[in-house]
């Protein structure tokens, strides 16, 4: 007994502590392959070229930290905004929820930046190196002048990518035109530079070397995504009962003749996954879903005249001949919710108004007595304008009979700025009722009807006896 648990515990250390064995995934080409690298080229497209997307004279798509604007087209979004950044995220938490439990790991496998940046990474590896079978060979044979030129030739073009991919993610946050010209006059910032450094290390580094292990030891999906499968779960699978037991034979051979079932052992799948694993091991939370097993199983399948679908998206239930059930009720509740949202959100900015008020009451002095009996509040009203025209404004309040709003001068407000506002607000003694009361300000442009905001308040009086009125 004592030998087996010494075996066991050797087993784990050498698990734990073996080296890192680097992985080389062959290249594919299939349906699922066609759709994975068209899903890579047009996100690396809109990352690479949206921040040089001019709209109305300035930057597309740009978060202006230091200004606190987030430009979005037409849209401009202000901290006061951050109520629709906070749904936006609950957006992205149910998308995760509901793909993870329509189709697994989906995301991992087409649309992850490590993927993403991964697939371009191999696709430069392979241009340069070669295929699976001469990189093995290069990394194999001595140093040499010419295997010196092809591994730094490589080199050179990831961190050529990586810097510009770590120049582009600061040009969201920083107007990237201008960030160029900071580039080539030497004069960038310290904060840009250390950005553009950190984030060009961080795509070398990550697509470059790590690739698999980010996936295995470092994302956290990988943990608790079986917390959102179950047996009804779209899966890359392996079909047992109609593959085993494999074995390698000729194309004339007739498998049914030999007992053998249609996985003809070709390791094939393995040498494609970019994770490494054997798919035909069964669900292992390595698999990323990226389909790269599918495509080359079924080009296996074809050359032998047997049916595809070795390898395929299937269910659990469905491998055990229990029926699918893709559409069950955990997916049309997150589809329901997620939808509802999303239409909440949308309707939200459409109607969302680039004018805020905010009212505070001089708590110094509840209320003031005039000369011809009116009662007088003060308030300080902060008025942040997130058009991006100037606008002269009208201000109101409702809530008393008579209310009258006294301010100093004319409520002209430039884009983008906040200013605050001192006024007075009169009424009639008589008109009061009790000594508080509810009032509103109410806050128009006098040149676009679209900017009206209405804002509450309390009005403070003394008490009227009026028992005798």
């Amino acid at each position: 007994m004592n030998d087996r648990n010494h075996a066991a515990s050797a087993d784990t250390a050498n698990s734990l502590y073996a080296a890192h064995q680097k992985i080389y995934p062959r290249e594919v080409h299939g349906v699922f392959a066609f759709w994975r690298v068209t899903s890579a080229f047009a996100l690396l497209g809109l990352y690479y070229v949206v921040p040089w997307i001019n709209w109305h004279g300035r930057q597309a798509i740009l978060f202006d930290l230091p200004e606190r604007k987030f430009y979005i087209f037409d849209l401009i979004f202000w901290p006061q905004d951050f109520f629709y950044f906070a749904v936006l995220l609950i957006v992205a938490a149910l998308s995760l929820f509901f793909f993870t439990a329509l189709a697994g790991r989906v995301w991992c496998g087409y649309a992850c930046p490590q993927t993403v940046w991964t697939e371009l990474f191999l696709w430069i590896e392979r241009k340069i190196e070669g295929d699976r079978s001469r990189q093995m060979k290069l990394d194999k044979t001595p140093w040499t002048l010419r295997k010196i030129v092809v591994k730094s030739s490589k080199q050179a073009i990831w961190l050529s990518i990586a810097a510009f991919t770590g120049f582009t993610f600061v040009g969201f946050f920083t107007p990237i035109r201008g960030l160029a010209e900071s580039i080539l006059q030497f004069g960038l910032g310290p904060w840009e530079t250390f950005w553009i450094i950190f984030y060009s290390l961080a795509t070398y580094g990550n697509a470059g070397f790590l690739r698999e292990q980010v996936c295995l030891y470092m994302c956290p999906y990988a943990r608790f995504q079986s917390a959102m499968f179950d047996k009804d779960t779209l899966i890359i699978s392996y079909d047992p009962g109609r593959g085993e037991p494999r074995g390698s034979r000729a194309k004339n051979v007739d498998r049914l003749a030999t007992g053998q079932g249609d996985c003809i052992d070709c390791t094939l799948c393995v040498q494609v996954c970019p994770t490494g694993i054997d798919i035909r091991n069964g669900l292992q939370y390595q698999c990323i879903s990226c389909s790269a097993c599918i495509d080359v199983c079924n080009g296996v399948m074809d050359k032998m005249n047997y049916p595809r679908g070795l390898i395929r998206y299937t269910t659990e239930n469905a491998l055990q001949g229990k029926g699918a059930r893709v559409l069950r009720p955990r997916v049309i509740v997150y589809a329901s919710v997620l939808v509802l949202i999303v239409l909440g959100l949308g309707i939200a900015i459409y109607q969302r108004v680039p004018l805020q008020l905010d009212v505070i009451r001089d708590r110094n002095n509840l209320y003031r007595e005039t000369d011809d009996g009116g009662i007088e509040n003060v308030y300080t009203l902060k008025i942040i304008n997130m058009d991006e025209a100037a606008h002269e404004y009208t201000l109101g309040a409702q809530g008393i009979a008579g209310l009258r709003v006294l301010t100093d001068g004319v409520l002209w407000i430039g884009p983008g700025d906040v200013q605050e506002v001192g006024v007075r607000v009169r009424a009639v003694a008589q008109a009061l009722h009790k000594r508080s009361t509810d009032i509103f300000f109410h806050l128009q442009a006098k040149d676009d009807p679209r900017l009206d905001v209405v804002e509450g308040a309390r009005f403070m009086g003394p008490q009227i006896d009026r028992e005798h009125d």
